[in-house]
This record gives C-alpha cells, structure tokens and sequence, in this order.
C-alpha cells in the first residue's frame, strides 16, 4: 500500500482489532437482538431469577470465552506489541478492569456483568473503523469517522451510565438485596466510567488543536504529546 515505515508498523494491530471487534460486534448483536434475551431493552432484567452459582447458557459461556480471551492478550499486546502512547498505562488498567468484571462475573454467576459487560464491549467499538489500517490511523482512541462522531458520547457517556450504571447500582438491589460482590462489581464499572471520561478529553484536545491549527494532519493526540515530550 506504500505505507511510511511509521504506519505500516500500525498494520498488524489495526487489522487484529479491526478482525476481533467485527466478529465480537456481530456476535453481540445476535445475542442482544436476535434471541430472547431482553438484556438491552430491559437492563433490570438480568437480575430476574437470579441466584448464586446458576447455570451459564452456553451461548453467553461462548461471549464470556472470546472476550476473557481477548483481553488476556490485550494485557500482553498492550504492554508489548502495540504503539506505545501516553495513555497506554491507562489502557493496561482498563484491560486489566476488564478481564477482572468478565473473570469473576463468570465465576460467580453474576448476570449482571453479561449484560453490563456486553453493553460496556458496544460502547467500546471505537476501533472498527475499516480504512484505519491503510490510512495509517491509530486504533484508539481517536479514530476521525469513528471517535468524533454523535455515536461515541451516546454509547460511553450516556447510555452505559443509563442502562449498565443504573442497572448494576440501583436495579440489582431492587431484585437481589443481597446480591454478593455488589461493591467489587461496581467499583470496577465506575472505574471504567472515570476512564470513559478521560478518554472523552482526548477528543476535546483533538478538536481544539485542529480548531487552532495546531495539528497539520489527522493524528492521534496521545502519538503528538509523547512525540512533543521527545522532542522537548
């Protein structure tokens, strides 16, 4: 695609993400809206008949599976194999947040965490955007046709608070006063939240420098600080 050095270097993870989030998405998809699970449209509705210990539909057991396994590796990836930029430990928290809520929502049958989880993985698309790998555009968090666009502030920022945050905090109480880990569980949800916001001021920063022209060419602001600390 006579790529610079630069971007073909991005090639790899650009392509995996692109490959793992399309088959994740269309997997999710199919469970949310194509079977009788009302977890999107009835948030509450994971907490009905729920007790400790219960049985994992295998379908769900087949999510729990990619994802836990996904974000195994992403740890690694993270660490090892990707562009390193300035948010990368931030992002080796959130994997580690992540594979922590799938781990242990699994382990203790904790029904919430599917739907929760899985509206958390919707929210978190923001890499699937097809022509990044031969554009050379970095895969998080910054993707133009992706990450500027209405779509990203309604899933992060309004709907995971509205359907997973009042679910996981408020419903499960209404259904199971004495749901255990309800802390653990949360805790850990909210610290994706935090992390939501965070990565939300990267966008701003985005727009305000290309509004400023500070910023000549499409790029990602976590690359343009770190090369700027380097060059100071």
């Amino acid at each position: 695609c006579n790529l610079q050095p630069k971007d073909a270097a991005k090639m790899p993870e650009s392509a995996w993400k692109l490959l793992f989030y399309t088959l994740s998405w269309s997997y999710g998809i199919y469970l949310l809206f194509f079977t009788d699970y009302p977890f999107f449209h009835d948030p509450p509705s994971v907490f009905y008949d729920w007790k400790k210990g219960m049985d994992v539909p295998t379908d769900i057991a087949i999510a729990y599976l990619l994802q836990c396994s996904f974000y195994g590796h992403s740890i690694y990836a993270t660490a090892y194999m990707d562009t390193w930029r300035k948010d990368s430990v931030v992002m080796l928290l959130h994997h580690v947040v992540t594979l922590t809520l799938i781990a242990f929502s699994y382990a203790f049958r904790s029904r919430d965490l599917w739907g929760g989880g899985e509206l958390a993985r919707a929210a978190q698309r923001q890499e699937v955007v097809p022509g990044e790998a031969v554009l050379g555009l970095p895969p998080l968090p910054l993707n133009p046709p992706c990450s500027l666009c209405p779509g990203r502030f309604w899933f992060r920022l309004y709907w995971f608070p509205l359907k997973v945050l009042y679910a996981t905090c408020y419903s499960s109480l209404q259904s199971v006063p004495n749901i255990p880990f309800y802390f653990f569980f949360n805790a850990l949800l909210l610290v994706l939240t935090l992390m939501n916001i965070y990565w939300f001021l990267y966008i701003v920063l985005f727009v305000a420098k290309v509004l400023m022209g500070q910023m000549q060419e499409v790029n990602d602001v976590r690359e343009y600080d770190v090369e700027d600390t380097k060059k100071t």
